[in-house]
């Protein structure tokens, strides 16, 4: 393609501009915000390797009316508001402050997914508006100070954290690779899970390392615990050798299995503890570390490039580089970082895609870089790996462990220390995390009422299917559930899912936790009980499960139920919630218990309340069976349905019917007319009031012509806990309130 038709191409891709008269003169602006986005645009295009087809939208130029007094220009999405000192005159300062503009107006179009990540955008703007020489001027500032300027203005919107920007970007001669990397992304479609970092900008570690630690759900993915930078990428040593491990093995490896392999005596990366065998597999060289073993299964050519399968997901949770060869893999040389928040995330979806690799990390506390510790019993089913990164006299700058229980994913680290040096750290740090109750699985049948291929999900931060252990990148937009979770559980990294379906909440639900895909056995009513179409879909629960935390799964119930409800009423049915959650088998034997009113009303995760919180702290209930609740309430009511709509539930020649100790019981006319007879029979009132959609069990029912007149009170089937009344007993306590809903003895199954 030619240069001229190659510029056409460009052009066809230009915004409008409009200007308002109040900067003039408004055709020379015009055409130099045309000019300046021909050029911003070939310098994006270059980098990124492509344009998007959409056409940007109108953008408007006006004069800037509560400018600061440091800034020539500001913008937002559309708008530019430009300072214009002389009327008539578009001098350099004022130019040079509409290119800068232009290149954020530029990424919006170009780039939305990094709308909110400002360093990325001023650091953009600064290397395409041709400002840079500029703010280069001045007395020599060091690397690490120019990080400090920044990092102490995240939205870089001072001279100070400007001037240190720059700094940072002459760094290395050219466009900087760190955004050419992230442009590329943009281009791809790739997920923007992590903001742009200063070390990632200046592709070195420039602050001095502190420390950080964070605790995360396996299940839910939430942040439990955070303390220090934690967002912050720094070198991260030896602890990615799982997943390149991961990568080489599996159902899928993305090479050959990994070798056996004779350690060579005197090369200090097989330096890696006494009595190695004759010949070291990969096992003993993740939990022994040992470098000499990756870089001889490297010089075999079988080892996973770039982490393998596993490299997008590193690159997702915001490692900064992927490494070209494995000395950078391993953390032999710091080329790269990552966050601690990152390495939670990705050690969080290893834990859900191969178990057996975080099987084999609980045998570093017996024979890897964690034995011999008094430290080492305690951690006994925990699964760890270590990281340490040296300086040039091969001293700690910086140690890391990740440590991986049953629901916890745990990251410490700490400058200047070795591992073994702060692993006492590790099990104070889980106990201090589960001082939040209710942190275990719970697992529930949702969304069964739905024909499966009309529920879509969406994750806004980095989200994976699993297929047989490998990662997949699911795709950014909606897409069906279904689909997700065909082959395997569905994880989303830093964010819920977001749930959708036709006739739902405008934009979905969120969902944190994980999806899978599990048919249940086919349901078969008890013979003579009368099931609605609807009731057989309760009945049957879901094709999808979704598992999360024990509290926000109580959260999500509680809201469901009524939201309403505080004080010990809300503590009340909390407990009752997360009792009938280890309860299920009455509802759903063999299987968890589903999300329908035939269960317990669940319809997302929502924010814990501190009632929440309290009722898992407190002793389980002691009733061994499902415990039912229902709204409640004294308001009367009264409902007519036609006769044919009561026969075909409990069938035709209907006599009486009356209510009684939670069932209904009526007559029917059988036998023949000249023999006919009356039958008595029963069933539970709660079959007959969801059948008929009722708002509780009637109390009276009186016939009329065609027509049916049921009289009641409150809403629900009224057995077990009524809600109303706990709400009209604020001075009773949660146990006070059970004990009067349950009493001595627990309630039968149904």
């Amino acid at each position: 393609m030619g240069w001229a038709v190659a510029v056409a191409a460009l052009l066809s891709a230009s915004p409008a501009f409009v200007t308002r008269g109040d900067v003039t003169p408004e055709a020379d602006l015009r055409r130099e915000a045309q000019a300046a986005w021909t050029s911003l645009e070939a310098r994006y295009a270059e980098q990124a390797g492509g344009l998007p087809t959409r056409a940007p939208a109108t953008v408007t130029l006006q004069k800037g009316t509560a400018l600061s007094p440091e800034r020539n220009a500001q913008g937002r999405p559309g708008v530019v508001e430009l300072r214009q000192n002389t009327p008539g005159v578009l001098d350099a300062r004022t130019r040079t402050a509409l290119w800068h503009e232009l290149a954020h107006q530029l990424l919006w179009w170009a780039c939305p997914a990094s709308s909110e990540d400002r360093l990325f955008h001023e650091a953009f703007a600064l290397t395409v508006s041709g400002e840079l020489p500029a703010w280069r001027d001045g007395p020599y500032q060091s690397l690490s100070r120019a990080a400090k300027e920044v990092a102490s203005a995240p939205a870089v919107d001072t001279p100070r954290a400007r001037r240190g920007l720059a700094r940072i970007l002459g760094e290395h001669t050219g466009f900087p690779a760190a955004l050419t990397r992230r442009l590329r992304q943009c281009h791809d479609g790739t997920r923007w899970a992590a903001p742009l970092t200063v070390e990632e900008l200046a592709d070195v570690a420039v602050l001095a390392p502190e420390a950080a630690t964070v605790v995360v759900s396996r299940h839910s993915g939430e942040v439990l615990l955070a303390e220090g930078d934690v967002r912050r990428a720094v070198p991260y040593g030896s602890t990615l050798k799982p997943f390149l491990y991961a990568a080489g093995t599996g159902a899928a490896p993305d090479a050959g299995a990994p070798p056996l392999l004779p350690p060579r005596p005197g090369v200090q990366e097989w330096a890696c503890g006494a009595g190695l065998p004759a010949k070291v597999d990969a096992r003993l060289a993740l939990l022994r570390s040992c470098n000499g073993w990756f870089l001889d299964w490297e010089a075999t050519g079988r080892a996973p490039g770039a982490f393998g399968v596993w490299g997008p997901v590193l690159s997702a949770v915001g490692l900064t580089g992927l490494p070209s060869d494995m000395t950078e893999a391993i953390g032999l040389r710091s080329a790269h970082g990552l966050s601690p928040w990152g390495m939670a995330q990705a050690y969080r979806l290893l834990a859900e895609a191969r178990p057996d690799v975080l099987a084999l990390l609980t045998g570093n506390v017996d024979e890897g870089t964690l034995s011999g510790l008094s430290t080492s019993k305690v951690l006994k089913g925990v699964a760890t790996k270590t990281g340490t990164v040296r300086d040039a006299a091969s001293r700690p700058q910086l140690g890391w462990i990740a440590a991986v229980d049953a629901d916890l994913v745990a990251v410490i680290v700490r400058p200047g220390k070795m591992p073994r040096h702060f692993v006492d750290e590790v099990p104070a740090l889980l106990a201090r995390a589960r001082r939040q109750a209710g942190l275990d699985a719970a697992r529930v049948q949702v969304l069964g009422l739905l024909p499966s291929a009309t529920v879509e999900a969406r994750c806004a931060g980095a989200g994976f299917s699993l297929e047989d252990g490998t990662p997949r990148a699911a795709p950014p937009d909606f897409s069906r559930l279904d689909a997700l979770t065909s082959k395997g559980p569905a994880v989303c990294l830093g964010s819920p899912w977001r749930v959708r379906f036709p006739d739902g909440p405008d934009g979905g639900r969120d969902y944190a936790g994980v999806f899978t895909w599990s048919t249940p056995p086919p349901y078969r009513p008890p013979p003579g009980v009368p099931t609605t179409p609807s009731a057989l879909k309760a009945r049957r629960g879901s094709d999808f499960v979704f598992r999360t935390t024990r509290v926000q799964y109580t959260a999500g119930v509680v809201a469901a139920e009524d939201v309403t409800l505080q004080g010990e009423a809300r503590v009340a049915l909390a407990r009752v919630a997360a009792h009938n959650e280890r309860h299920a088998d009455p509802r759903h034997p063999g299987r968890a218990l589903c999300d329908t009113t035939h269960c317990q009303a669940f319809r997302g995760t929502v924010r814990i309340r501190p009632e929440e919180a309290r009722a898992l702290q407190l002793p389980p209930l002691k009733w061994d069976a499902w415990l039912t609740f229902s709204q409640g309430g004294s308001t009367p009511w009264s409902e007519v349905r036609s006769r044919s709509q009561v026969e075909s539930l409990l069938g035709t020649n209907l006599v009486s019917l009356r209510f009684e100790s939670g069932r209904v019981r009526y007559l029917r006319t059988e036998g023949t007319p000249s023999a006919p007879y009356e039958d008595a029979r029963s069933l539970p009132c709660d079959t007959l009031r969801a059948g008929l959609q009722l708002p509780s069990c009637p109390q009276r029912a009186s016939f009329d012509g065609p027509q049916v007149l049921f009289e009641g009170q409150g809403r629900g089937h009224g057995e077990g806990l009524d809600v109303e009344a706990a709400k009209a007993s604020p001075r009773l306590s949660s146990d006070a309130l059970l004990e009067r809903a349950f009493g001595a003895r627990a309630p039968q199954p149904p």
